[in-house]
């Protein structure tokens, strides 16, 4: 449960108090130290860890059967190629422990894995009934990410001190929104900042595709993964909580706090996974999938603790410093709430 103060919405306030560099002299004046510490307060007493692991579940229920479907998907309608690229990918980017599962896994999809069983199955209506299956695992990403991003308004809604979520209908409807825009745009850029290298690498060993664009590749992947990446996290930001954002440039200070803090924790967490040698040792070919719920939850984190950042601006704009409700006499309870 939520124990912040609502953020009050500075776009009711009057006159043209919203200047695009109002964020940043607000940001100045009030000192970047404290409001780290009030964000930081914001997201704690918003309940932000619960709801962060909770969208990291919902993250990974959908990060493995759209993987999964992808690839097999791309070798059931022909384009064997896009297939084992996916599969070269999904398997360079694991954890050497895992390998051979998730070989295992996606390979089998694309014929290139140990349960392929060879062409003789894919004559008849296997090859339909194929096909529909991995549809059916497509929709169940999308499905699996559209109640990913409706507990990210729900997050998003106590970190403002927003009690109630919106209705049902326009909750999921908007949330299927988000997953097919700020979701494909969170994919784009997860795929060019995190598996950028070895997709390239995979592309070039399938299809060959030169020198110059393997160089070109590996130049242009960060600019166009970082604006992927900002453009996700603010149209999260912008059309999560339920009541009206400020502008852009308000946003931009948790956006930005967001993709930095996801970059530094994912390389942390590849590091880690890569050079410890107890963790492979731990869960053996269960390595990946630990790797990817801790990943997924550094990833909501990431998302929350951005959204607390930009709602602490705002708050510290419309005159509420502390972001906690008063608790006179420290029983654990809000005053207002007894």
């Amino acid at each position: 449960m939520s124990s912040v103060r609502p953020v009050p919405e500075t776009t009711c306030m009057p006159g043209d108090a919203l200047q695009a560099d109002d964020a940043w002299v607000t940001l100045r004046r009030h000192g970047s130290w404290r409001f780290l510490r009030e964000g930081f307060t914001r997201f704690r007493f918003g309940d932000g860890f619960s709801h962060a692991r909770a969208f990291a579940l919902q993250l990974s229920l959908a990060t493995v059967p759209m993987v999964i479907a992808l690839a097999g998907l791309a070798t059931a309608v022909g384009v064997e190629g896009v297939g084992e690229v996916i599969a070269r990918t999904v398997v360079a980017i694991s954890p050497g422990n895992s390998d051979a599962l998730v070989q295992q896994v996606v390979g089998s999809q694309t014929g290139s894995g140990s349960g392929s069983q060879g062409g003789e199955e894919g004559e008849g209506g296997g090859g339909d009934a194929g096909e529909i299956a991995l549809t059916l695992g497509l929709l169940t990403a999308f499905a699996a990410t559209t109640t990913g991003f409706a507990q990210l308004e729900r997050g998003a809604n106590r970190i403002y001190g927003t009690e109630r979520d919106r209705p049902s209908v326009p909750k999921y409807v908007r949330a299927g929104v988000l997953t097919a825009t700020a979701g494909g745009a969170l994919t784009v850029g997860l795929l060019l900042i995190v598996a950028g290298e070895p997709f390239g690498d995979a592309v070039q060993d399938v299809y060959e595709w030169g020198g110059a664009a393997e160089t070109a590749w590996d130049v242009l992947r960060w600019p166009i993964g970082l604006v992927s990446l900002v453009t996700a996290v603010t149209l999260l930001q912008r059309f999560s909580p339920r009541r009206t954002q400020p502008g852009w440039s308000w946003l931009a200070v948790g956006s930005a706090a967001t993709v930095a803090a996801w970059l530094a924790a994912s390389g942390l967490l590849a590091l880690y996974v890569k050079l410890s040698e107890g963790f492979g040792e731990t869960y053996g070919p269960l390595t990946a999938v630990i790797a990817l719920l801790l990943w997924a939850y550094l990833t909501g984190i990431a998302l929350l603790g951005g959204v607390a950042l930009s709602a602490q601006l705002e708050a510290v704009r419309g005159g509420e410093g502390d972001p906690r409700l008063p608790d006179a006499d420290a029983d654990g309870i809000p005053d207002g709430r007894r």
